[in-house]
């Protein structure tokens, strides 16, 4: 019998996007919905103009809006009333051993505004919700990440 912890997670989804240069470090990203706008993005001086965001602000804005959703999903499903959510991501950059720029770490702050007269339901989404995130689980492996919840 073939252990779930280490087994090959089952494919159920795919979807393509397309990066083309326009010019330098800035980039076009097509979506694969025509109801989403493309996406301008560019790395910052001294390499390029900061005329969009780069992927390293991607992958932070991934991070945030996923562990955000995910916790929109779980009080939605707990019928427990969210008023508002903010998110803050911090992102640190390090240098490997070949000092090479990486992603050191992620920290994410989500101060979400519950209904307190339900606190139970509060406890078991701040509990449950990361296990969800299909981004922050997917690149917990690799980078250093911390999630915490203001409540």
């Amino acid at each position: 019998m073939e252990d779930k912890q280490t087994a090959a997670p089952e494919k159920v989804g795919r979807f393509s996007i397309s990066v083309d240069q326009v010019q330098d470090y800035e980039f076009r990203v097509k979506f694969d919905k025509e109801q989403v706008q493309d996406l301008m993005t560019d790395e910052p001086p001294p390499l390029g103009h900061d005329k969009g965001p780069n992927a390293s602000r991607l992958l932070a804005a991934a991070v945030g809006n996923c562990l955000s959703a995910s916790l929109v999903f779980c009080a939605r499903k707990t019928r427990l009333e969210l008023r508002g959510l903010h998110t803050e991501v911090a992102f640190q950059y390090a240098r490997n051993e070949k000092g090479r720029l990486r992603v050191g770490k992620i920290d994410v702050v989500i101060s979400p505004q519950f209904d307190e007269s339900q606190p139970e339901k509060v406890q078991r989404c701040v509990e449950l919700f990361e296990d969800y995130c299909t981004v922050s689980q997917s690149v917990r492996a690799g980078i250093p990440m911390s999630v915490s919840v203001k409540t």
